[in-house]
């Protein structure tokens, strides 16, 4: 299989790490792990007792400087979370949303916690269509205030943190703040991204603090330094989240958002100070031995990967390791029947009948799996599931690249399935006080009505749009924990995640193998197969089932940790610049 090159950035940020200035002595990355092994490829990590798996190697080890003080899972995810918003600012951050699922080893309850962003309250249906009716241009309505979307980041670590935390909520500030002052070093993925991006420098602050005077990104290895984004810090960390939701931050937030040239949003201090996290029952199904649970709506991602792998139960996809060609055309076409549904019946449960029941229904999957056949069906059909109430029209959100996944598990068992997001890269590129804010609302529906039936997913005040993230976390049969996964990747992110879930299933691949196996997949499209890799390879077999191919840059971040008889083994994705790390 060719490699990525995600292994030479790692090199290079380490050497960065290593040279930067005084202040970063502390945060150089630690040796691999005991018992890491390299086949050619980035190591799989190993541990005996906990793990945290992230994006960028300084994140990680704020996240496991937590587990080495004491702290939980919880504790651990929001360490790396407050850098990740630092040094991967263009993914995550406090101007953003996610979702966090929890396993309670001592009560093996599962927990999920939904921070999305929500509408403000004068949001409308044609929030996006300009006056003649027709959609807005994608990027002229994210570059806006119009796409920013009630932050739900903050409110979700704190509520995190009163029911799973152990450290004081300060302390998990602390490495955080230290590097906003002290500064990082921009690594090789900021720098190009910073490069190939048309909108954030017309963001004042935003072009100060990533751009040189001449325009040029700030070079790989220049020290970035953040004190407007310490002082925020340092606000929350005193005075939890309210800080954030109320002035002076929240009146700053609004008045970036309504002050946009452009096109000025309608986010007032209200819609922050009534933000509120939703505990929502996590969406569970059975895969071969294994129990899987994450996230329920507003997040279509779980749901689609339990309807795909459901459709996968009755082929021998060990057996078809040896036939890559012929896995990808069952997963494929598994994948365009469950993103068909999600298509039409998945968005907020708060606004629309979602029929959760009916979509997992064994009876129901066993008759999509049916038309599964030899050759591709191209474009499949929503399905008719039982428990249905209202039909609506379903159209598909926009690809989002700004987002990012954390997977840890602490000494006692506990593991968090995180992912966080700003929507796009670097969301709506509004900075406020050393922090981008989200761009969340564009993945709403931009029309919101088709041959006069209301879109699912459409603009209504107070909603949550819906997205693909897909925090999971997978049981043995005993009901011990096995893995915690996830990935960033828009609305291919159930295809990262499932992937990965089958290569760790049912190839019997470690953490490592599984997230760096070449992506592959369908959305109800073209089948998708990753540029550069040895899916190259698989095109002729393909075609040769009907299927229309596209080749393609598929920009994963997946993160896996699973619990072995021996410790814990890890996994992170080599596309990016993430690593797992344990003791």
């Amino acid at each position: 299989m060719q490699r990525h090159p995600g292994i030479l950035r790692k090199i290079l940020l380490a050497a960065l790490l290593l040279t930067a200035s005084a202040p970063l002595a502390s945060a150089q990355l630690a040796p691999a792990p005991e018992g890491a092994t390299g086949r050619g490829r980035q190591a799989v990590a190993t541990a005996a007792g906990s793990m945290v798996a992230a994006a960028n190697p300084l994140a990680a080890e704020a996240g496991r400087a937590a587990l080495r003080a004491g702290g939980s899972a919880v504790d651990a995810a929001i360490a790396v979370q407050l850098v990740l918003n630092l040094v991967e600012p263009q993914s995550s951050g406090i101007g953003g949303g996610a979702f966090l699922v929890h396993y309670d080893a001592a009560t093996k309850r599962v927990t999920s916690y939904d921070g999305r962003e929500t509408a403000p309250a004068a949001a409308r249906p044609d929030r996006f269509l300009r006056p003649d009716g027709t959609p807005m241009p994608f990027m002229e309505a994210v570059a806006s205030g119009r796409s920013v979307g009630v932050p739900g980041l903050v409110r979700l670590l704190e509520h995190a943190h009163a029911r799973h935390g152990r450290l004081p909520w300060p302390a998990l500030f602390e490495r955080a703040i230290q590097l906003a002052e002290d500064g990082f070093p921009v690594s090789p993925r900021l720098n190009g991204l910073l490069g190939q991006d048309a909108y954030l420098a017309r963001d004042p602050a935003a072009r100060a603090y990533f751009y040189q005077p001449d325009g040029t990104p700030r070079p790989v290895g220049h020290v970035l330094r953040n004190p407007a984004f310490a002082d925020t810090l340092r606000a929350i960390a005193r005075g939890g989240a309210a800080a954030f939701y109320e002035e002076p931050i929240a009146g700053d937030i609004v008045a970036a958002v309504r002050a946009h040239p452009a096109h000025p949003g309608d986010l007032t201090a209200e819609d922050l100070k009534g933000y509120a996290v939703k505990e929502r029952e996590p969406v569970c199904g059975s895969y071969r031995a294994y129990r899987l649970c994450g996230m329920g709506p507003p997040s279509s991602g779980p749901v689609a990967i339990l309807q795909m792998l459901a459709m996968l139960e009755g082929k021998d996809m060990g057996r078809l390791r040896a036939d890559m060609p012929l896995a990808v055309h069952w997963f494929s076409e598994a994948g365009r029947l469950a993103y068909a549904d999600r298509a039409l019946y998945l968005a907020d449960p708060d606004f629309v009948r979602v029929p959760l029941k009916g979509l997992l229904d064994a009876g129901y999957l066993r008759g999509r799996a049916a038309q599964m056949g030899g050759r591709s069906m191209g474009e499949a059909k929503p399905g008719e599931p039982p428990h249905r109430e209202t039909r609506h029209w379903g159209l598909a959100e926009a690809v989002e690249n700004g987002t990012s996944h954390i997977s840890v598990v602490d000494g006692q068992g506990n593991a968090v399935s995180m992912t966080t997001t700003i929507e796009g890269g670097f969301g709506s590129r509004i900075m406020v006080r050393g922090f981008l804010l989200n761009n969340e609302l564009t993945d709403f529906a931009f029309t919101p009505e088709v041959e006069g039936k209301p879109v699912a997913n459409r603009v209504e005040p107070g909603k949550r749009p819906r997205s693909t993230m897909a925090p999971m976390l997978v049981f043995r049969g005993d009901g011990s924990l096995l893995a915690t996964v996830g990935s960033p990747g828009g609305s291919a992110i159930a295809n990262f995640v499932a992937k990965t879930l089958v290569a760790l299933l049912d190839w019997d691949m470690d953490p490592q193998e599984a997230v760096d196996l070449a992506n592959f997949g369908s959305r109800n499209g073209p089948t998708e197969l990753e540029r550069g890799t040895e899916a190259e390879g698989w095109v002729s077999a393909l075609e040769a089932r009907g299927h229309r191919v596209e080749l393609m840059d598929m920009t994963s971040g997946t993160q896996a940790i699973i619990v072995t008889p021996d410790g814990l083994s890890g996994g992170a994705d080599t596309r990016r610049e993430g690593v797992a790390i344990g003791d």
